[in-house]
């Protein structure tokens, strides 16, 4: 089992910046790939982000790229989002995610994902 619990939220002006993170524990060498994906109401999950746990290789979603990075910190076990311009459009709650397998060039789909944190919600003010 793999458990995960993001902090960061809040609330912030558009422009401003925000740092998610998500420190993972329980059988983390089981993990080969972490994802950020975050859920407005109404809408569906969305993905946002992934790394790689061992590589480091890093995917955006285009409407996040080049304002937002992923990154992780294997000593410590924690994966981090930094949501830098933040839009009107961003606000959601923002979920972390474990894939334990490889999933290739799927690691945008939810449904790929095992284990699943509680969320964080962001919130942006205009």
């Amino acid at each position: 089992q793999v458990q995960l619990v993001e902090s960061g939220g809040g609330l912030v002006q558009a422009g401003g910046s925000l740092r998610l993170s998500c420190p993972v524990s329980g059988r983390t060498f089981s993990i080969y790939t972490m994802g950020w994906f975050r859920q407005a109401p109404g809408k569906e999950r969305e993905f946002v982000a992934a790394i790689r746990w061992s590589a480091g290789s890093s995917y955006y979603a285009n409407s996040v790229k080049g304002r937002f990075t992923i990154s992780r910190d294997n000593a410590k076990n924690t994966v981090y989002l930094q949501m830098n311009s933040l839009k009107p459009e961003d606000p959601a709650v923002y979920y972390c995610a474990a894939d334990r397998d490889y999933s290739g060039s799927y690691y945008y789909s939810h449904y790929e994902y095992d284990y699943w944190g509680q969320g964080t919600q962001v919130t942006v003010s205009s």
